[in-house]
């Protein structure tokens, strides 16, 4: 069992080596155990129950949702763009309220998750 053990160990370590500096560091002011870019990936795939990934795409380069009828007129639903977006403005999205006109859920993420998945989907063509 521990030659298993230090078998993932070494795997996982060979996989980090790979990604550039910026998204192994940690702030330097945070005491978390997982990096910026972990915890933003792991709020992307799912924030609140559903991810950003189900509507935005691996890569966070928009997704066809869906194709309906409306007054006998059809349209289809395809979630935007968001891996080059600025910080202020992806904010602004994600912290405005649910309308007719606006299909993004809003999922009441803090500013640090916020900063974290902008930071995540940013740099995630990097790689």
């Amino acid at each position: 069992m521990k030659f298993f053990i230090i078998l993932l160990f070494f795997y996982s370590s060979l996989l980090c080596e790979n990604l550039p500096k910026e998204i192994l560091q940690k702030d330097s002011d945070d005491n978390l155990f997982i990096t910026k870019y972990e915890y933003g990936q792991m709020l992307y795939k799912n924030p609140r129950g559903i991810g950003c990934i189900k509507c935005h795409g691996k890569n966070g380069t928009g997704n066809f949702i869906a194709r309906y009828i409306h007054k006998k007129k059809k349209f289809e639903l395809h979630a935007p763009a968001i891996n080059n977006i600025p910080l202020d403005k992806f904010r602004k999205t994600l912290k405005r309220s649910s309308t007719s006109k606006n299909i993004m859920p809003t999922y009441f993420l803090t500013n640090d998750e916020i900063k974290s998945i902008h930071f995540y989907i940013i740099n995630k063509k990097d790689l």
